[in-house]
């Protein structure tokens, strides 16, 4: 810790030492889809909460800009990004090889693995791995939330699963409640939201947690902020920025404040 400790301050240094007038005076528009609780949620007076929202406030505060988050579905995040309606996308996203061929990344700040959610009652609550949950989901439909690594994951490994996607976290929740879905399959964080807010004692997590080293290539390498490749220079003071945050523990303290548990990667920064 005290080798991050060093270098991310000297990272920050350097960072925030070279930003311009404008960039400091910029309000930095920013990505994300508000309704993927507890990262990103938009409360009754439109403002976003959240962990996504606690990093990118604390972002902005280091960059010197002003944020203005903008709230979409989260698959037309990145053809939005890339289409410049804002500068990053903050959003619980994936540091994937595949989203890295049209957008840049920032340093994996977060890790998190994934998890299904069965009926309570399911004997594959107590699965020994996931081969033993995907053979026992074959011809079951599982709810995936449209755009995620989740969804790739499925496809690719348990192709004999049917996948329903959906929009946000909160409509593929209401179709587990109703008996549309057999199972769902996401993040830890947001599946255990669920169980304490709507499961009602119905629902379980599985015990096999999937994590993301399984499939570094589908799953990724940890949660980035979303960049236009052009903007390098945004690029460097972001992961600066991060990293510094991640070392005075800005990332743990919202992280234990939304999850209960640390999520910071401590590995990002070398």
């Amino acid at each position: 810790m005290t080798s991050i400790l060093r270098k991310a301050a000297l990272c920050a240094a350097i960072g925030l030492a070279g930003l311009s007038t404008a960039a400091s005076a910029a309000t930095l528009k920013i990505g994300t889809e508000g309704g993927y609780p507890p990262w990103s949620m938009v409360d009754a007076s439109g403002k976003v909460t959240g962990f996504d929202a606690d990093i990118g406030h604390a972002l902005c505060q280091r960059l010197e800009a002003k944020c203005r988050f903008v709230v979409q579905a989260f698959d037309s995040l990145i053809p939005a990004l890339q289409a410049e309606r804002f500068d990053l996308v903050i959003s619980g996203m994936s540091v994937t090889a595949e989203r890295a061929k049209v957008i840049a990344f920032s340093i994996p700040y977060a890790t998190e693995d994934s998890a299904f959610v069965l009926p309570k009652n399911s004997p594959l609550i107590d699965a020994p791995d996931q081969e033993a949950i995907f053979k026992g989901l074959a011809g079951k439909t599982i709810g995936v939330q449209g755009g995620t690594t989740q969804g790739a994951f499925l496809q690719k490994f348990a192709p004999g699963i049917t996948l329903k996607t959906y929009e946000t976290q909160d409509q593929m929740q209401m179709d587990l409640s109703s008996g549309r879905l057999d199972g769902t399959f996401s993040e830890v964080t947001p599946q255990s939201q669920f169980l304490k807010k709507a499961g009602d004692g119905q629902f379980a997590m599985a015990h096999h947690v999937i994590k993301s080293s399984a499939a570094p290539e589908v799953l990724g390498l940890g949660i980035g902020a979303g960049i236009n490749q052009k903007n390098v220079e945004l690029k460097k003071r972001v992961d600066a920025a991060l990293c510094a945050m991640i070392a005075d523990g800005t990332v743990k303290a919202s992280s234990e404040k939304w999850f209960g548990v640390d999520l910071s990667n401590y590995q990002a920064c070398p």
